[in-house]
């Protein structure tokens, strides 16, 4: 019995993109004619003609199918609804502006034939990328890495295999705040690298801006790791200790005599010093505060428009 793969596509305002992508696809099933293929693509609020370009190549094309979601989740989230609708033998999930070549999933194929679990893929380059990017890209892997228990892979994206395993593994992470790339890291099983060059998007424009990003790792900092608290209160320990040592030195001068006559601004210094560390650490304290409290809500991840 021939095996079956899905390539999960999560696909926001692409429709410059969509036709290449068709043809790349179509190319991929018909290289490999002894696999059972399904193109799904989860569509995640597109105000573009996204969605009807899709529904227009479904109907042509019984390969493909799709998930509207209701509206503009995030890519962590529309990632997620396709891993729910899944159940064949393997996934692939891939980007759909082509900077991962769908060429690849042969190789990523061939490794998990020979028994490999997840198959990932590691940029060894970013092509049409901005210089920013690429350096807080690189520092929040490798400060995301030394901060957490779990091995998180270096330089990885969404670009990866999983067996049936892992795939339901992960229909069983119902997490609100999710940072996909550390959970397929945390759920384990047999894993495998390859290295590729990610081209720069095929056409369009970059659906991510900064505050996204920062936002998505400041999720993937606090659902891992509880770095930041130990941070705040290793801060508080060092002041108060500080200040042990300051008012030890006070009485001493006391005792001895020793003239002297406090400043204004060491004063409001000191003063600002503890009030900015106060501050920062009831911020950091609140951004855990407030992921149990979305957490508890136990509301749905997601709901769908339609579905074919």
């Amino acid at each position: 019995m021939s095996k079956s793969i899905t390539v999960l596509i999560p696909t926001y305002n692409e429709e410059s993109v969509l036709p290449d992508l068709f043809n790349r696809l179509n190319k991929l099933s018909a290289s490999l004619p002894k696999y059972n293929w399904q193109f799904l693509f989860v569509n995640d609020g597109s105000r573009d003609k996204s969605l009807q370009l899709i529904k227009k190549q479904a109907e042509t094309n019984k390969q493909i199918h799709y998930i509207d979601l209701s509206r503009n989740y995030g890519q962590e989230i529309a990632i997620m609804a396709g891993i729910d609708h899944t159940d064949t033998d393997a996934l692939v999930i891939i980007d759909a502006d082509l900077q991962d070549p769908p060429e690849l999933i042969p190789k990523m194929i061939e490794i998990w034939e020979s028994g490999f679990d997840d198959v990932y893929a590691r940029r060894v380059s970013r092509a049409g990328e901005s210089w920013l990017k690429k350096l807080t890209s690189w520092g929040f892997y490798r400060v995301l890495q030394k901060s957490t228990h779990v091995p998180i892979q270096r330089d990885v994206g969404n670009f990866r295999l999983f067996d049936k395993k892992c795939i339901e593994a992960l229909q069983q992470v119902r997490e609100t705040n999710r940072y996909n790339r550390a959970l397929f890291s945390w759920i384990g099983y047999q894993k495998q690298e390859i290295e590729y060059h990610r081209a720069p998007r095929a056409a369009g424009k970059t659906k991510w801006n900064y505050r996204q990003l920062i936002n998505l790792a400041i999720d993937g900092i606090t659902s891992f790791t509880t770095t930041p608290l130990r941070i705040s209160a290793v801060i508080g320990f060092l002041i108060s200790l500080g200040t042990i040592i300051y008012i030890i030195v006070i009485i001493l001068q006391t005792i001895f005599n020793i003239n002297y006559q406090p400043g204004y601004p060491s004063m409001m210094a000191t003063i600002l010093f503890l009030g900015g560390v106060q501050l920062l650490s009831l911020g950091i304290i609140g951004e855990y505060i407030g992921r149990i409290f979305t957490e508890t809500k136990n509301r749905p991840l997601y709901f769908i428009q339609e579905k074919k």
